[in-house]
């Protein structure tokens, strides 16, 4: 039998472990965009990137790196200081979140385009909370930075409407990103990868995409189309050697047009011609959104 000291050790850690496993320790992201790293260090691959505001779940920590995983799934090492960790139970009020709508928001220190430098530029789909003050006004919003700082951001610049959004919108969203530059594992309007643009877009619709195309491919949320004639505007492409090694996607606009985010010739969100040899020949299949 152990002694009662160590009863009374081993019982609270138990409980804490137990804890942990059931509920993994939760962080905010506290940077405009944060890198995700496939290894606990900069000098590893970027994987992808978690945004501004976005809760994401501790998996790992280790050596001033922590191992988090966001709400599509996928996991990748960040610099700890690019995060907050949470307390218990804390999140957003109810009606209390404003959500980027550009390419780039600038914040300030206060609701003056001029006194001061932004604190920050948050990209597309960056979270804030709204902290409602005596100045707001019809285009000036209060809101609290993830670190806790007060702020003010345009209320031109987001929008508090978070209802999906239809196909004939999702499209006009997908060109408001034409020139965007590509990066590798990039998920922001700073600069996409090519699956990160289409994680994007079918967000808005309401679905979260797997992070990478080939398993966007495979994703059941998305349903076949066999034959390239019946495409419609909307439809995920994916380009490949087969349909077993997917490299590249894109979204069909209709017409033989399709957007995509791709790093050949010019790397950044263009419109091109899927009856054109270099993408028709590496076509490997075709998605519905559910």
């Amino acid at each position: 039998m152990r002694p009662a000291f160590l009863r009374g050790l081993i019982a609270p850690l138990l409980a804490a472990l137990c804890a942990w496993a059931a509920d993994p320790p939760a962080h905010v992201v506290v940077r405009p965009v944060a890198n995700l790293f496939s290894g606990p260090g900069a000098d590893a691959d970027v994987v992808s990137q978690a945004l501004l505001g976005a809760r994401v779940a501790e998996l790992e920590r280790r050596d001033g790196w922590v191992r988090i995983q966001g709400d599509d799934g996928y996991a990748g090492w960040a610099e700890a200081s690019a995060l907050r960790a949470l307390k218990a139970g804390e999140g957003y009020p109810a009606g209390a979140k404003v959500e980027v709508d550009v390419l780039g928001a600038n914040v300030y220190r206060e609701p003056d385009v001029t006194r001061h430098a932004p604190v920050l530029t948050a990209p597309f789909g960056a979270v804030l909370e709204r902290a409602p003050g005596p100045q707001d006004s019809a285009r000036w919003l209060g809101v609290r930075l993830p670190d806790g700082r007060a702020a003010w951001i345009q209320s031109g610049d987001v929008r508090t409407d978070f209802r999906p959004i239809g196909i004939e919108a999702s499209l006009d969203l997908a060109r408001r990103f034409l020139g965007v530059n590509y990066t590798w594992g990039g998920c922001s309007s700073f600069g996409f990868d090519c699956s990160g643009f289409t994680q994007a877009i079918l967000r808005r619709r309401g679905a979260i995409l797997p992070r990478d195309a080939n398993v966007q491919a495979e994703w059941p949320g998305l349903a076949p189309v066999k034959d390239r004639a019946d495409l419609e505007p909307g439809d995920l492409l994916f380009f490949g050697k087969d349909k077993d090694h997917i490299t590249h996607t894109g979204m069909y606009l209709g017409k033989g047009a399709f957007i995509h985010d791709t790093p050949r010739i010019r790397p950044m969100v263009q419109i091109s011609d899927l009856g054109s040899p270099e993408w028709s020949a590496i076509l490997v299949a075709m998605r519905r959104l559910k």
